[in-house]
This record gives structure tokens, sequence and C-alpha cells, in this order.
């Protein structure tokens, strides 16, 4: 079903239509822009768990093989930071960059942070947690078909991602990295009520689905324990009304069951992992 959105701009129609997936935290960026700004648009889902980011009709729109992809009025738009921002640019009411340049420079110190670090980070967490249960759950066929899904080039590597728990070097450098994410907004927060400001802004949208990602885990005692201007944040992001339908709606269900369940399997083993690293950072 196309859904239009009636713009401000010469009075034009605007087709907006988003490939995203359910569970990708980049492809959660624009919909949770989309959700604030109450900009209506199509959804075209692309499973990415089945593989179709690398259907040929897809590849044309996105060669990278990756969502989320914009289309608006026949124009693709790549990359979930610079779709964020488009969409700010183009729709300008609720604006969600800030007015100085001293703000919009915070704001974009958090969104390269998060495309630097994070898609790479947490990643390796959700699988090694939670996705790989779901492929081993239905059988040889289906673990054969995952470790070959990529060609004879990535069987090895794909072999290693299903045997790597959370205590494997990527997953335990992951948290690592997440939990020093955690540690740097809880000092920012201490001074701002948002990330890069007073206001809610891109930062913030750059960050949450990262975050919701951990919370989705099982991971929050990262902030819940210690963390007490992160908490009060990530409460207030989800009081807001862009929060659920953004971060939820599209997720398959016994997804977020089993990342529930094996993350709350995964938590002692990831405080653990805490801890020793809080002992090593003060030379303990």
């Amino acid at each position: 079903m196309v859904i239009n959105y009636w713009g401000n701009t010469k009075g034009r129609r605007h087709m907006l239509a988003l490939y995203h997936h359910g569970t990708s935290v980049c492809a959660a960026k624009p919909r949770l822009v989309l959700a604030e700004k109450g900009i209506e648009w199509e959804s075209r889902y692309v499973d990415i768990l089945a593989n179709e980011q690398f259907a040929p009709e897809y590849l044309a729109l996105n060669p990278e093989g990756v969502v989320p992809t914009l289309m608006h009025d026949g124009q693709v738009i790549r990359e979930s930071t610079l779709i964020c921002e488009y969409l700010d640019a183009v729709f300008p009411e609720t604006p969600l960059v800030p007015d100085d340049a001293l703000s919009r420079y915070e704001m974009r110190l958090w969104t390269m942070r998060m495309d630097k670090e994070h898609p790479l980070n947490v990643g390796p967490l959700t699988f090694a947690i939670s996705h790989r249960h779901g492929v081993l759950r239905h059988g040889d066929d289906a673990v054969d078909k995952y470790i070959n899904a990529m060609g004879p080039a990535q069987v090895e590597r794909r072999q290693r991602m299903l045997s790597a728990d959370i205590e494997a070097p990527g997953p335990k450098a992951s948290l690592k990295i997440c939990d020093k994410l955690l540690g740097d907004m809880e000092v920012v927060l201490g001074e701002r009520s948002w990330l890069s400001g007073e206001e809610f802004s891109l930062a913030d949208i750059g960050v949450i689905p990262y975050i919701n990602r951990l919370d989705m885990l099982q991971l929050s005692g990262m902030w819940t324990e210690a963390r007490p201007q992160v908490t009060d944040w990530f409460e207030r992001v989800k009081s807001r009304a862009s929060y659920l339908p953004a971060m939820f709606e599209f997720v398959p269900p016994p997804l977020t069951a089993l990342m529930k369940e094996k993350g709350a399997e995964a938590w002692p083993r990831a405080e653990a992992i805490l801890a020793e690293l809080e002992k090593s950072a003060y030379g303990a």
C-alpha cells in the first residue's frame, strides 16, 4: 500500500518509501525520524535474515546490500545518518538538527561515532547472545544454509560465528566498546538534558537503536545499576510517542522473544566480563 505525505514544499505530494528490516539498528534511525515528525511512509520490508538484501533488484538501489534505503519522489537516498539529515532538511517541521553551530557539531560527533564504531559492535553481541541460537534451533539444514549463504570464502567465518558465545574475543571486545559508550553518555548527560544539548536531536536518534538493542538483549544492567543519567535518559526516550512504533512494530515477535530469553541467560556472564574490565581499568 502506498502512503503519501502532503509536504509544504511547493504544495507537491511526496512519496516516501523506506527499505528496512525490523532488527536492523541502522534502519531504526530513519523510522524514529519519520515517527518524530509524523510523516507517513511506505514500508518496503527487506528480510536481511533471509538474505533478501542481496537480491538483484535491491542491489540496484543499494549496491552495498545493506538497509536502510530511502526512496523519495524517485530519488534514492542511502546511509542511515545521511537519510536522517535529509529527512530533517526536506521536512523541517519538528526540527531534529540544532540551530547553533556548536550543538550541530556535538550532534555530528555522536552520529559519526555510532557510524564508525557501533554497527560493528552491537552486531556481534546480538548474534553471539541471540541470533545464532535461532539458526541452531532449526537443525542441520538451517545451519548448512546459513554457513554457505555467502559463498565458499565466508564458510569458515560463519562457522566461527555460530560457535562464538559472549565470552568469545569478538563479542567480548564489543561489550567493552558498548560499556565505554555508556560511560561517555553518563558524563555528557550529567551536563545537559540530551546528548547534543537541551533539545532532543539526531544525536539521540543515532544512539537510541543501539541502547535499545542492549536493552532487548537484557543487558540493561550496564546502566541501571550504576549510571543514573543514562537510566533517566532512556526512560525519557521510551516515553516519547516515536519509541514503540519505530523500535518494535517491525521486529518479528519470535526474535524479540529469543533476544529476551537468551539475553537473560547471558547477562550473568556479561556482568562478570564487565567486572573484569572494571578491575583491569583500575589496575586491580
